[in-house]
């Protein structure tokens, strides 16, 4: 009783915090956002202090490299996530914005964008979540209540005892921005089921986490994240632009949600292509894992099992499949996606609108790198998270999916 009680007294202030929040204007909330950017900077060296205890204790527990480069903060991460709240308070307010119409009766009808509410989320190892999220959720006029996982806790300790501090001396409500510190599974379960003080509930992490809050929670949930995207490089591709894709795709940073996790291959291009690509990415000990085609093509990949093909890895892995031609793509494609992010190589105007019309993901890109499904590089500012869901939004979720809708109605004297 004592952890379900310290987290409903959380969501409970979180509750009361989002009702004067949402009073405020956009100025005060812009000039909150600043002097958090601010004292982010010169709280640098505490944030990076208590992130080398997390960095030390998530190599004492054989974390990948890949997953250590999730998790560690730098003065320059620091600095770019200041400078991504600074963006945040530059963008239009999404409070108060709507439309207004007249009913024939003469009933004026004012449709007026509004905060959700409290917003919680639970993550894993991303310490850049807990300002990113917390940014968003105050600009849009919500309180935030963080549960993030135990490889970061430290880190997030830091960053929201900076965010809270500010909030005080701003004069705002501290607990607009929260913190859960119990970092069992327990203190999620008893997160999820917070009905009447959580608006919304939002997931960061990998399939396991997305499907338990999922299935386990009797708040409403945006589901995000999971993402095991693919690349097709086509029979008419630009064999230059394929690989200068994929190894952005694959290799600038495995462990993101919006890296690619499989590579399929037209069968007239498979040999030119892979032998390119292995050579490409021994620098970066890229294991490949290829069907028998890919393996004779080169022997010393690894073989993929239909497990590898349904696998988000988040780390230098990749599997490899040849198919006889565009179909054949989408219908690997289709059955082992998460809704996340597809991308084609080809020259092919017809095989590229086969693509994007017979796939139903989120995002679909055409000569490009599913690096870019990002709330910033899609120019929405940080993101909150990258919605795979159809309801209540979709792609990367920016400020204008963190509002709802309530009408006003005015008249004089009618009625019905």
């Amino acid at each position: 009783m004592e952890l379900f009680d310290t987290i409903k007294n959380i969501c409970e202030g979180a509750k009361v915090a989002s009702r004067s929040l949402a009073l405020l204007s956009g100025e005060k909330r812009n000039a909150l956002l600043i002097k958090i950017a601010d004292n982010l900077r010169e709280g640098a060296s505490k944030i990076i202090e208590a992130n080398a205890l997390d960095l030390s204790s998530a190599k004492a527990n054989g974390i990948s490299d890949a997953m250590l480069d999730r998790l560690m903060l730098n003065e320059a991460r620091i600095d770019g996530i200041a400078d991504a709240i600074v963006k945040i308070a530059s963008l239009d307010d999404p409070i108060g914005a709507g439309e207004i119409f007249t009913r024939p009766n003469g009933l004026e009808i004012h449709k007026m964008c509004v905060p959700l509410g409290v917003v919680a989320m639970i993550y894993e190892a991303r310490p850049n979540v807990t300002p990113d999220a917390s940014s968003l959720c105050l600009k849009s006029g919500n309180a935030v209540v963080l549960r993030g996982g135990k490889e970061a806790i430290n880190s997030n300790k830091a960053i929201v005892a900076i965010i809270r501090s500010t909030l005080l001396e701003c004069g705002i409500d501290e607990n607009a921005v929260s913190l859960i510190e119990d970092t069992t599974r327990e203190s999620a379960n008893v997160l999820m089921s917070m009905r009447g003080y959580i608006d919304v509930l939002i997931p960061r992490g990998g399939k396991g986490l997305i499907k338990s809050v999922v299935e386990r929670a009797n708040v409403p949930v945006i589901e995000t994240g999971a993402g095991n995207c693919h690349l097709f490089v086509d029979e008419s591709a630009d064999i230059d632009m394929a690989i200068k894709v994929a190894l952005n795709a694959k290799c600038s940073r495995p462990s993101v949600c919006n890296a690619i996790e499989t590579i399929l291959l037209h069968e007239s291009i498979a040999d030119k292509f892979l032998t390119r690509f292995y050579d490409e990415t021994r620098k970066y000990a890229l294991d490949i894992r290829g069907c028998d085609r890919c393996k004779e093509i080169i022997p010393e990949i690894s073989s993929a099992t239909d497990e590898d093909y349904a696998t988000e890895y988040d780390d230098y892995i990749v599997s490899v499949k040849v198919v006889c031609d565009v179909i054949e793509a989408v219908a690997h494609i289709n059955k082992y996606t998460t809704g996340h992010s597809e991308a084609i190589i080809t020259e092919s105007a017809r095989n590229a609108d086969y693509f994007v019309n017979s796939i139903d993901s989120c995002a679909l890109y055409v000569n490009a790198s599913t690096r870019f499904t990002d709330g910033g590089e899609f120019g929405f500012g940080a993101e909150i998270g990258i919605s795979t869901q159809k309801l209540h939004v979709r792609g990367p979720m920016g400020l204008s999916a963190l509002t709802t809708s309530k009408y006003i109605i005015k008249g004089d004297g009618q009625v019905r």
